[in-house]
């Protein structure tokens, strides 16, 4: 089974696991002059309890085989002409966590509104006002197109990576 395949069986697990809840909640209980939708309706809702149960364990050994393969495969991304290799998890939390982080603090380099002129100095002259600035803006505009691009290639890398990679099973 691909890593895809099994993002999707989980999908579709867990929403038959809500939809069992609803009918247990739904046909738990009923009052004494209510006529029972099913014959046996207590079997049935024992039923039910116990194929959310099985339902969620199949959902519990996919997640972890997913784990298992997201920790144990490599995947090489370009970034910024730099091929650079990564477990499937470590993209997982760069995509999530940390590229945008990155870009963030570069984001941050800017001259804070302040303005260059001319000024009058304390004794009455002119002074001439500019900008120090303790970055490269050029690096800082670089930095900026690579971690905003940063996610999407992430993103289109590995969904190559989930639909072609077979889960590690125990």
């Amino acid at each position: 089974m691909k890593i895809i395949e099994a993002m999707k069986k989980i999908k579709n697990l867990e929403e038959k696991a809500v939809d069992l809840q609803k009918k247990v909640a739904l046909h738990c209980a009923d009052l004494s002059y209510e006529q029972p939708v099913y014959p046996d309706q207590k079997q049935v809702v024992a039923g039910w309890i116990q194929a959310q149960h099985d339902l969620l364990k199949e959902c519990e050994k996919l997640r972890v085989a997913i784990q298992k393969t997201n920790l144990n495969t490599p995947v090489t991304i370009e970034l910024g002409g730099v091929q650079v290799t990564k477990s499937i998890a470590e993209w997982v939390l760069r995509r999530r966590l940390y590229a945008k982080m990155e870009e963030g603090i570069w984001n941050s380099l800017n001259d804070r509104g302040l303005k260059e002129g001319i000024t009058d100095g304390t004794a009455g002259q002119k002074i001439e006002v500019k900008i120090r600035r303790y970055f490269d803006p050029v690096l800082r505009d670089e930095k900026r197109e690579l971690y905003r691009s940063e996610p999407s290639v992430i993103d289109s890398t590995l969904e190559v990576v989930n639909a072609v990679t077979d889960l590690i099973e125990d």
